[in-house]
């Protein structure tokens, strides 16, 4: 009954928080001609619902694929669609066709508000709450504790709630996947995760953790028998989940062609713009202060290049999970394969870190020292979004906050004892290692909250316009360097054997 009535407190305590950020302003709000985030929503929904579905990717004079074109997979568009029918219900003119381009209004703004809310609360929180209570050998203490940090990660709660969004649909997805796996309900899982795929083509920063996983588990149980069953089964789960989501867009190959043609980033970005555009905290945005990749190199060899980094930094974790399959290194790989794609491939956006993310709150109640960082990283990383919307003041109240998990730094809370013992005659040097974090970490503390007041505070000087925002990206970028390192010497120096690697989630 109390672990019902504490977690009954935290839900409710993550609900007034994501409402009370959402009553501030939004992105692009009162800004012609393209207006922000909030528009294309809200485009979306006027274009599904009174235009034909054959229409809804192709470009006619009803629909203007350069004024917010959908751009996203079948199951947002379906999304907004219900989500016009309502508002229509509503009030008509907050999607009449042409007419409500801008549409800025209180009641249509709380109709928003609240689609991006009920999102959360179907699909996301129940996910978390869920996860939270299935960890095994976990005091109910620490179960509410996790459940409070993972639902109060500010980057999702900033970027959903205050800039406009629903990442939490296609995240929960994903969690529930990683829900259903971790009770070996295969099929579902991988039916969860073609959901969370066919919301956001994004979530293919979680889609080789996912099948190398599952491919690991095949072979295990034997490709010559219940192994082959299995994958025939798996594979025929995703044939048909991808069949039902894209059955409308069916009806001949052209529709199915243009569709795909809006989904993938080179349409969307044009390799003529090079690895990156907007000060986004990846090793080429950083880089480019040194090294003018795109003046040295022709676009399609960045692409190229972009591919062979992502591709050999994601490399040792995928042979390690598929190898030794288990939902720990699982966990942990979801973590390093998205964030190795955040930082190495081409035309990221910032919110993608958002990818990154909500995997490490999976592994918070491991790691709670590394993993708390890490989102403290990733939301500063978001620093320009967040000035721009109003919201610096929730991020530094979270750095604030982060102090509670400054003891949690031994080779042991760190998941570091296998790697230290491995070293044999240099794991003295481990003794200082707790020392040596927490320094790093107040050192890290101190920049990200000073350098948010000057952003904020100082204008920047006028031959160097972007010194800021570069200066989040740079700081931000070796920030996650780091920790991609960490995560792979983590899932490297897991023992096949441990006690850790039976089957928690």
């Amino acid at each position: 009954m109390e672990k019902w009535s504490l977690m009954t407190i935290t839900v409710l305590l993550a609900l007034t928080v994501r409402w009370t950020v959402s009553l501030g302003s939004y992105s692009g709000a009162g800004k012609p001609p393209m207006y922000g985030d909030y528009e294309a929503q809200r485009h979306w929904q006027e274009v599904t619902y009174n235009l034909p579905v054959r229409q809804w990717y192709f470009n006619t004079s009803d629909n203007n694929l350069l004024y917010w074109g959908l751009d996203y997979p079948p199951l947002t568009a379906y999304h907004s669609f219900l989500c016009a029918y309502i508002a229509k219900l509503i009030n008509p003119d907050w999607i009449a066709l042409h007419t409500s381009r801008g549409y800025e209004s209180q009641p249509h703004k709380l109709f928003m508000r609240t689609t991006v809310f009920v999102a959360d609360l179907l699909v996301y929180i129940p996910a978390v709450i869920l996860y939270c209570f299935s960890l095994k050998e976990t005091s109910t203490k620490k179960k509410v504790s996790s459940a409070l940090c993972i639902l109060l990660y500010p980057g999702l709660i900033l970027i959903d709630h205050g800039h406009f969004q629903y990442n939490s649909v296609s995240l929960g997805f994903a969690l529930w996947g990683v829900i259903y796996l971790s009770y070996d309900w295969d099929l579902l899982g991988s039916a969860a995760f073609c959901l969370a795929l066919n919301y956001k083509q994004m979530e293919l920063y979680h889609s080789l953790p996912f099948f190398c996983y599952l491919l690991g588990k095949c072979f295990k149980k034997g490709l010559k028998g219940k192994g082959l069953v299995l994958l025939t089964k798996i594979a025929g789960t995703v044939v048909v989940c991808f069949a039902v989501c894209w059955l409308p867009f069916c009806t001949d190959m052209e529709q199915i062609m243009q569709v795909l043609r809006r989904l993938l980033p080179i349409d969307l970005f044009p390799i003529d713009r090079g690895l990156f555009e907007d000060k986004v905290a990846n090793i080429w945005c950083s880089l480019s202060v040194l090294i003018k990749i795109k003046n040295i190199v022709s676009p399609q060899t960045q692409l190229k290049l972009s591919f062979a980094v992502t591709f050999l930094s994601l490399l040792p974790t995928c042979i390690k999970l598929t190898v030794q399959p288990s939902l720990r290194g699982f966990k942990f790989a979801l973590v390093s394969c998205a964030l190795s794609f955040f930082l190495f491939s081409f035309q990221v956006h910032e919110k993608s870190i958002l990818l990154v993310s909500v995997p490490v709150c999976l592994i918070i109640n491991e790691i709670p020292f590394m993993a708390t960082w890490f989102l403290l990283v990733s939301t500063f990383s978001m620093l320009p979004l967040l000035l721009k919307d109003g919201l610096l003041l929730a991020f530094l109240s979270a750095c604030v906050a982060s102090f509670s998990i400054f003891e949690k730094t031994s080779a042991e809370d760190l998941q570091l004892k296998p790697f230290s013992l491995s070293l044999k005659g240099y794991v003295s040097w481990f003794k200082s290692f707790p020392k040596i974090v927490r320094s790093l970490f107040l050192l890290s503390i101190t920049l990200m909250g000073v350098l948010s007041v000057m952003s904020a505070a100082v204008h920047p000087p006028q031959r160097l316009p972007d010194l800021f925002p570069l200066s989040v990206s740079i700081i931000s970028c070796l920030h996650f360097l780091l920790f991609l390192v960490y995560f792979n010497v983590v899932i490297l120096w897991d023992s096949k054997n441990s006690r850790s690697q039976k089957k928690i989630s």
